[in-house]
């Protein structure tokens, strides 16, 4: 498979689900979602369906969900405004012209004396022409027209402030939970279409030629021993086999109810920092029992769970260091590696990632899924939201610092790129 279409399928897929997981629970809570977007930056595609705008963007460094009220309406008419009203049947107003009122002709210009669109969907002013006082109603999906370009207006009943605290909650916590719930589903595919790895050393296939078919071993052979040190699993052996490049070990293993002893001298690979580990040629044994399979799908996403947030406690506390972590290029180049080992590694690796994507934007930080969870914890601990405006200072900073910090990965990747090649 083609790199660049393999990590542009695998990134599409992590962030569409994720943003699909805010977008649906959205819609379920009445909220108006503006925009569904894939990537940041300028718009290299966009599609238009009911009241979503669905954009994919330049930079393939995440996505978002804009929901109505979630930052400052776009357009504030204010008194003296001078706009064009156009009308449905119903004599409601169906599009409010900012400018450009020349190019319709058809629409009935004011001077707005007061208008209200969150809650009254009122607008009161008065003819250019005339001292006559009106008033006009305005359909609530009506429509700002500025710069010949349609934005929805958003009533408060739409917004996502008007929503409870659990509907905001869950569709906030929606984006992670879906990178978590596609895991899932990728390891229960794996489990069915290759089989659940068994834990016990236990033989699979054998290379042709490899040290293991040379030395007489045999698929499902069960190895207990590797020099007389006992083997329990499956990483056991594999640990024990690659530190011995090149040595001849002894082999206790376990076939039809015999214990044979079998030497085996394992071929010395080289890794690309150039450490040698050792290599017998036998693959890992599957099984595909139904309970096996569901079970597995369960447990993998438990347990890179785990691993993932130890790993990120370990970066907080300083036992890992900020060089370790990964941005866009360093996850493209070990795409490309993993690429090349075939459909099933492919399909691991990306949900070993919509596991990352799912903790990471879990943290309890700025402008994450994790920071607008908190934000709306200490809303139901003190009965009241925090400032909207003090709140979007704060996103804006945390936002600004990931960006820098995805500078400073990204360039971290560049270098590493650079002194392995």
């Amino acid at each position: 498979m083609n790199t660049v279409i393999a990590f542009i399928l695998m990134f599409g897929l992590l962030v569409f689900i994720h943003e699909l997981g805010h977008l649906i629970f959205a819609k379920r809570a009445g909220m108006l979602a503006r925009e569904f977007a894939i990537g940041f930056g300028p718009k290299i595609f966009s599609y238009r369906k009911n009241e979503t705008l669905y954009t994919i963007r330049l930079l393939p460094i995440g996505g978002y969900v804009r929901v109505a009220g979630e930052d400052p309406e776009i357009i504030d008419l204010k008194p003296g405004h001078h706009i064009g009203l156009e009308f449905n049947q119903q004599g409601k107003v169906k599009r409010i012209i900012v400018n450009n009122k020349s190019k319709h002709p058809d629409a009935r210009i004011i001077e707005v004396e007061k208008a209200d669109l969150d809650h009254q969907l009122v607008i009161q002013g008065y003819d250019v022409d005339s001292e006559e006082r009106l008033s006009f109603e305005i359909d609530d999906k009506a429509m700002f027209v500025m710069d010949e370009v349609e934005t929805q207006i958003a009533p408060y009943d739409r917004q996502f402030a008007s929503k409870s605290i659990p509907q905001r909650a869950i569709q906030i916590f929606a984006g992670p939970m879906m990178n978590f719930l596609l895991a899932i589903f990728i390891f229960l595919l794996l489990g069915f279409l290759q089989g659940v790895p068994v834990d016990e050393a236990r033989l699979g296939n054998l290379q042709q030629g490899a040290p293991a078919e040379k030395a007489g071993l045999q698929e499902n052979d069960r190895v207990l021993k590797v020099e007389h040190e006992s083997v329990d699993s499956w990483m056991d052996f594999v640990i024990a086999i690659r530190s011995h490049p090149n040595e001849e070990v002894e082999l206790t293993v376990e076939r039809n109810d015999q214990i044979l002893t079998v030497p085996v001298t394992p071929d010395a690979i080289e890794d690309e920092e150039g450490n040698q580990f050792g290599q017998i040629g036998v693959t890992r044994p599957f099984q595909k029992s139904f309970s096996q399979v569901l079970k597995y799908g369960f447990v993998q996403t438990y347990d890179i769970t785990i691993l993932i947030i130890d790993s990120v406690g370990k970066l907080v506390t300083g036992q890992i260091s900020i060089d370790n972590l990964a941005g866009p290029v360093g996850i493209y180049d070990a795409t490309d590696r993993v690429v090349q080992t075939g459909i099933f590694n492919f399909l691991t690796w990306t949900a070993m990632l919509s596991i990352n994507l799912g903790i990471i934007n879990l943290l309890p930080l700025p402008a994450l899924d994790g920071g607008r969870l908190l934000f709306i914890g200490a809303e139901a601990i003190r009965g009241k939201p925090l400032d909207p405006q003090k709140e979007g200072i704060i996103h804006f900073i945390g936002f600004a610092l990931l960006m820098l910090l995805m500078i400073v990965v990204t360039w971290n990747d560049i270098q590493r790129l650079f002194i392995n090649n």
